[in-house]
């Protein structure tokens, strides 16, 4: 099992107010993921929420229960295509207990797969080495992440969306400048720590590796877009975000399912058998499910600024 801590600050662009105010930051990340969400679904595939209600849990009290499923095979690589169904989705159950949220994700068929991933927002920019408040994560197994400067997927870049670029019409801040990590103030950081285990030999480094990249990007991504949106979400109450959320729910929903629908049948890809045991490289192969692939990395953008 491997354990990562994502760290990814969030600066006072997200803040209203002379000093730190959590609440803000929450209303603005509740919308972004409610926004994101519905505009990367689409074409059969995207997030459809199962259940979103609230929640009582006998130690960090009342809180807010999502179950989600996910539908993303085209966007897996070569390599993990050749052993998942054509259609089929990824389980994601989350309990908010803002300031601090619990997310686990899960595939029914691959047992041995499982994502949890620990969330801790404060009012500071990320020095906190010991946020959880057990053992402090290893300096190697520390992942800073800055919305600013850091490279995203080249097909997520919006100029929009750049913040060394973005100014806000309501609130006067933006652009964000070298250094605004240090020099901003109020700030907050949401401190993530993700742990990814698949029991499989020979699969087993390449698809945690394919995990942490893939929630390094959405991490970045997401938190940009909260930012470079916050004349769409500023002054609202989190009332007015729970309603929004519930449209933007049911609209998502929607697209998903119509797509499906939609879609034109296609031959089903042989299934292996489940008593079937594969625990060496060279029978994988043989399989299909360990292909020699090098897939290139996707072009990446640095520094967040256009060629």
């Amino acid at each position: 099992m491997t354990v990562y801590t994502h760290v990814c600050n969030v600066g006072s662009s997200l803040i209203n107010g002379a000093a730190p105010h959590p609440q803000q930051y929450r209303i603005g990340q509740l919308y972004m993921i409610s926004k994101h969400s519905c505009e990367q679904s689409g074409g059969g595939e995207g997030v459809e929420v199962v259940k979103n209600e609230s929640d009582t849990h006998p130690e960090y009290g009342r809180g807010q229960l999502t179950e989600k499923r996910i539908y993303l095979n085209s966007k897996l690589p070569a390599w993990a295509k050749t052993f998942v169904p054509r259609f089929f989705y990824v389980t994601e159950k989350s309990w908010n207990f803002y300031p601090y949220t619990i997310t686990e994700y899960s595939v029914s068929y691959l047992p041995k797969f499982s994502i949890r991933i620990e969330t801790r927002f404060e009012n500071n920019n990320g020095d906190n080495s010991n946020v959880f408040g057990d053992t402090p994560t290893q300096a190697e197994n520390v992942s800073f992440l800055d919305i600013l400067s850091d490279p995203i997927p080249e097909k997520h870049y919006k100029e929009s969306e750049d913040l060394s670029r973005w100014q806000s019409s309501k609130t006067g801040r933006g652009p964000l400048e070298n250094g605004w990590r240090d020099n901003h103030k109020p700030i907050m950081c949401s401190y993530k720590r993700v742990q990814c285990s698949f029991e499989v030999y020979g699969l087993q480094t390449r698809t945690e590796e394919f995990v942490h990249r893939i929630i390094r990007d959405i991490l970045l991504v997401g938190h940009r877009q909260a930012v470079s949106w916050i004349d769409e979400w500023h002054g609202l109450s989190l009332e007015d975000v729970r309603e929004y959320e519930q449209v933007m729910q049911e609209k998502t929903n929607s697209k998903v399912k119509s797509s499906q629908n939609t879609q034109s049948p296609t031959p089903p890809r042989p299934a292996f058998s489940r008593s079937m045991s594969v625990t060496d490289e060279r029978s994988l192969m043989k399989m299909g499910a360990m292909p020699d692939l090098s897939v290139p990395n996707s072009p990446v953008r640095l520094n967040s600024t256009p060629e």
